[in-house]
């Protein structure tokens, strides 16, 4: 028979949000490594069904190559491939016991602690660039098309508009100023008062 504690830990669900570049896959995975729930990402559902269209998504860095963009664009054309992510990750989410790496989902899960990173985008753009080996303007570039066109598939799809909505946040944290230790303490310091109750 399970106790009380797990039973109240398999109702957690912690959304993490963020434009690219603003830390939020990495603190997503430390959040689900700190408290041992699952991590689901919905980048990583899309660059799977990516490949099974035979893009080679398999790169770090690839959503910001030509290819990445290009798939963005048959997302654009074909939005069943993001609804069929998000009906996955809706069905997912409801069992609990899990951070979810996801655009969508702070809009489309009802319950749930909903965390938006904020980072400006020359902060975002550096970021990239340490991460994917570009140069500064390779990564304006693909990151101003990437937030544009992402922005387009989620307002067509379901009306909310990404980045610049944050009404479904319980904490937004701009991060600019924090390296990605501080950004995850301060997160996980609101997250142990408001889902575990730890004071």
């Amino acid at each position: 028979m399970k106790n009380r504690g797990e039973e109240e830990k398999k109702k957690v669900v912690i959304c993490v949000s963020g434009m690219t570049g603003s830390g939020k896959s990495t603190v997503a995975k430390r959040l689900a490594d700190k408290y041992g729930l699952d991590y689901l990402s919905g980048g990583n559902a899309l660059k799977i069904l990516a490949q099974e269209e035979g893009y080679n998504s398999d790169v770090t860095g690839w959503w910001e190559t030509a290819e990445g963009l290009r798939f963005l664009q048959q997302r654009m054309d074909d939005l069943a491939f993001d609804r069929r992510i998000d009906e996955k990750l809706l069905e997912l989410a409801e069992q609990g016991n899990v951070v979810l790496d996801s655009w969508t989902m702070p809009w489309l899960l009802k319950g749930g602690f909903k965390v938006w990173l904020e980072a400006s985008p020359q902060v975002r753009a550096k970021r990239v660039t340490n991460r994917d080996s570009i140069s500064i303007e390779e990564a304006v570039k693909a990151l101003t098309e990437k937030d544009e066109q992402t922005r387009r598939i989620y307002k067509s799809l379901y009306g909310f508009d990404l980045g610049n909505d944050l009404s479904p946040f319980n904490l937004v944290l701009a991060t600019d100023e924090l390296n990605p230790d501080e950004v995850f303490h301060a997160v996980c310091l609101v997250t142990d008062r408001l889902v575990f109750g730890e004071t």
